[in-house]
């Protein structure tokens, strides 16, 4: 790098906007509409869900991963960076690989999402349910998601770009238009019908909607981790905070243009569809498409409509899948040529790609991805491992808000283009905020729902709690097998990495 003077690096630094970084930090954070389901099958406690979500957790999760990216932005890796940066290469390597995992556990859901979604596109939403179909599907769809990973990032890029906007955001705004027409010409309001104390309660004689969780139980709040999923991502822009003019205050007006544009997507996509399906048939994997079944049938009276959107959302969700496939392995790619992996998997193909992470990651996935062949409620196993990818990235959030404190201490004279105003206080009440609402949320994980038939509780609780323990160890141990000979030689590192591998925006 070139040295220059500060005055001509003003002069040619072209800054980003508080706007950009703002939607851009919104947009990481919502990408899909999967877990609108899971939000509308809430009814009106879906404000307390999707409040405590945005204010708890996306907030200060985005300034405290602003803090720490604008310190460590310079250093390739993201988020492996950090934590190495405060608790040493070790306890980095053991976060960086369980962000890896926690993705790969993710991936199954996402999967079963664009089943559904391929299944109302050919207008047989009944196997959308058929544990079966999913199963296979997700298999078969992950692999090919892999082969185009395989062709190289940037045409890997252009394909997850055109989805996020033909599969996430244009249905999402047809699926509002569509509840305003609903609303509009008189039809029956889903929430206004159901007498389920979870979402009801009584007054004046009356049924009437809940607006606060009914609590006789943790059940009762085991929603609440898998919603919280739905607002992860924020840390992956945080290391642009110094790209703006003045971070100091740039970047907390970009984190609140994310908060407000990511509760505003998913409050009024929940909102559209408890209002059109109905509380006792509401399906986490298939709502969004029995919303758009339900409003276009009674608008137009014909739902050749959904075939074509749910084609594009199934489109959108492996659009979303493919970013994830490329992102954190990159970051994990990093570490191999760290010397925390062996050879095998420092190794890329000429188009720099990862491929055996890749092949080792499709296997993983293939695995879990079965769970749908052996459950015959796909509800229930989407959310048994949408819990086990909760666990996981909870896990990751926790250690952190823990880094972000801990360098207070060790590295107060660390120069930070953002930092969280109110000295050593201001990093407590922001991080020890975030990092307790994650540890409820943590805990709530393990907690088998109320509102589906997940079978045996304790069944429930071992695959979860299993999970996590595997998957924590698997870092742990592959560390303590790790050989000098695994540290690969300089060049053979740049050709890999190449000269820009900046994995910063891979965090997951």
């Amino acid at each position: 790098m070139t040295t220059t003077t500060g005055a001509h690096r003003k002069a040619t630094t072209k800054y980003l906007s508080v706007s950009a970084l703002g939607f851009t930090t919104a947009a990481s954070i919502v990408t899909s509409l999967r877990g609108l389901p899971m939000m509308a099958k809430e009814e009106m406690t879906m404000f307390f869900y999707i409040g405590f979500s945005t204010v708890l957790f996306l907030i200060p999760a985005g300034l405290v991963a602003a803090e720490l990216g604008s310190a460590f932005g310079k250093q390739a890796g993201g988020l492996y960076a950090w934590i190495s940066g405060a608790f040493g290469k070790r306890v980095g390597f053991a976060i960086i690989f369980l962000s890896w995992i926690q993705v790969i556990v993710f991936y199954p859901t996402g999967m079963s999402f664009a089943a559904a979604g391929v299944a109302y596109a050919f207008d047989r939403p009944d196997i959308a349910q058929n544990h079966v179909y999913v199963g296979v599907f997700a298999i078969a769809a992950f692999w090919l998601c892999t082969l185009i990973a395989f062709i190289s990032n940037q045409f890997a890029a252009k394909v997850t770009q055109a989805g996020f906007l033909l599969g996430t955001a244009l249905p999402g705004i047809i699926l509002v238009l569509v509840f305003v027409w609903w609303i509009s010409t008189g039809h029956s309001i889903g929430w206004e019908h159901t007498s389920d104390p979870a979402v009801t309660t009584v007054q004046d004689g009356h049924d009437s909607p809940r607006f606060f969780p009914y609590i006789v139980g943790l059940s009762g709040l085991a929603f609440l981790a898998g919603i919280l999923l739905n607002f992860a991502g924020v840390e992956a822009q945080g290391v642009h905070a110094m790209e703006l003019k003045d971070p100091a205050k740039g970047y907390p007006a970009a984190i609140m243009i994310a908060a407000v544009t990511a509760f505003a997507i998913f409050t009024l996509g929940a909102l559209a569809v408890a209002g059109i399906v109905p509380y006792h048939a509401m399906d986490l994997n298939t709502g969004l498409f029995d919303a758009f079944d339900s409003g276009f049938t009674e608008m137009i009276h014909t739902t050749w409509p959904v075939r074509i959107l749910s084609i594009l959302i199934a489109y959108g969700a492996l659009a979303g899948i493919l970013a994830w496939i490329l992102g954190p392995s990159r970051g994990v790619l990093a570490t191999a040529h760290d010397g925390m992996l062996p050879p095998v998997l420092q190794k890329v193909n000429s188009r720099g790609v990862q491929v055996n992470i890749l092949i080792i990651q499709g296997i993983v996935v293939s695995l879990l991805s079965s769970i749908y062949l052996f459950m015959d409620d796909v509800s229930s196993a989407f959310f048994l491992i949408s819990a086990m990818a909760v666990s996981l990235y909870l896990i990751i959030y926790m250690v952190m808000y823990a880094a972000a404190i801990r360098l207070r201490y060790t590295q107060p004279d660390l120069p930070r283009a953002f930092k969280i105003p109110g000295g050593k206080i201001g990093i407590w009440l922001f991080a020890g905020i975030g990092f307790l609402a994650v540890a409820f949320a943590f805990v709530l994980a393990f907690v088998p729902p109320s509102q589906l038939p997940i079978g045996s509780p304790a069944t429930y609780v071992a695959l979860v709690a299993g999970g996590a323990i595997v998957f924590s160890a698997v870092p742990l141990i592959i560390e303590r097998m790790k050989k000098p000979s695994w540290v690969p030689p300089d060049e053979v590192k740049a050709q890999a990495l190449g000269p820009s591998a900046d994995t910063s925006h891979l965090n997951v």
